[in-house]
């Protein structure tokens, strides 16, 4: 977090302001970060990272809010980059960054989102050596939470992170919420972060899977058009034959749960998840009747955004 921070006192050409959410850390992150930020939000327990960035979105003063996971690094025209990016136009309330793998920034972490029909999100360009080939500003999908800027207008119009996601894939629900409310995002290339994979719970948690899991659930559930929520057992059933068979040569998501063993406690991290996501079906559905407020995009063109942005077999693998 030291490094995160430092970043950002190297920002160039923007004002702002810093404002850090300390979920319930014991090893003196809290005082670390009164030496760098205006405001520290200390809570005594992890409230996970919807509520946290809610608490911090709610205290923050500006036009436009960022959000830099504290295992990130910006390169000093970061935060200048989004800026630019997200005041283009009107409705534009969004913007993603460049992100790069910190151990390797010669290859791309995410350049923004894309996203398999079964709900199941990554990073654009994941793994892959950064050529040039995202180096052009353009509309994308949504950004990535870890490194990201949101115009306030829009999070006051459509709210926050849904809290009942806790962690992962709630960039995602925010983001497809943005656009379905007819908001855009847009690319900003010059936009530069290093970002330690994984940090959080680590790529080999199942807790962390399971949570994935559960997640794209209640995306899918909360925000798909009923023409792909039908469909969602066969592409899930899609996905899961890509990965068996990356798993059969040692590669993707499934090398980080080696052995038999491993690959049981992957099997029942997306049973738990799956189970877990069935418990909040009937709240996801009122959300999704709740949509109808902010509603821009008919459900055939949210459908439209969604397989013109997705993944392929091997990208989602």
């Amino acid at each position: 977090m030291r490094a995160c921070l430092q970043s950002l006192t190297r920002q160039n050409d923007v004002s702002f302001e810093i404002i850090v959410v300390d979920n319930g850390s014991a090893d003196g992150s809290a005082d670390l970060a009164d030496r760098f930020a205006a405001t520290v939000i200390r809570n005594p327990e992890n409230r996970g990272f919807c509520a946290a960035n809610n608490q911090g979105i709610a205290a923050a003063r500006g036009e436009f809010i960022a959000l830099l996971n504290n295992d990130a690094e910006a390169e000093p025209d970061w935060l200048a980059a989004l800026h630019r990016a997200c005041s283009k136009r009107a409705d534009v309330g969004m913007a993603a960054s460049k992100v790069l793998v910190w151990e390797n920034p010669q290859r791309i972490d995410k350049a923004a989102h894309l996203i398999f029909p079964d709900g199941q999100n990554r990073g654009r360009g994941a793994g892959a050596l950064d050529t040039g080939q995202f180096d052009r500003e353009e509309e994308v999908l949504w950004p990535d939470g870890c490194a990201a800027m949101y115009r306030a207008e829009m999070l006051n119009q459509i709210g926050g992170f849904d809290e009942d996601f806790f962690a992962y894939g709630d960039d995602a629900e925010l983001g497809l919420r943005a656009r379905i409310a007819g908001w855009t995002c847009i690319y900003a290339p010059d936009a530069v972060v290093r970002h330690h994979r994984g940090a959080t719970m680590g790529k080999g948690s199942a807790q962390r899977l399971r949570l994935i899991e559960r997640n794209r659930v209640l995306l899918a559930v909360k925000l798909f058009p009923w023409t792909l929520l039908w469909l969602n057992p066969f592409y899930f059933a899609m996905r899961l034959l890509a990965g068996a068979a990356m798993a059969g040569r040692g590669e993707g998501d499934t090398a980080h749960f080696p052995g038999l063993r491993g690959k049981w406690q992957m099997a029942a991290a997306i049973v738990r998840g799956d189970l877990a996501a069935l418990r909040l079906l009937p709240k996801m559905l009122r959300k999704r009747a709740d949509l109808a407020r902010i509603r821009r995009l008919r459900p055939a063109e949210v459908r439209r955004l969604i397989l013109s942005h997705r993944l392929s077999w091997k990208e989602v693998a």
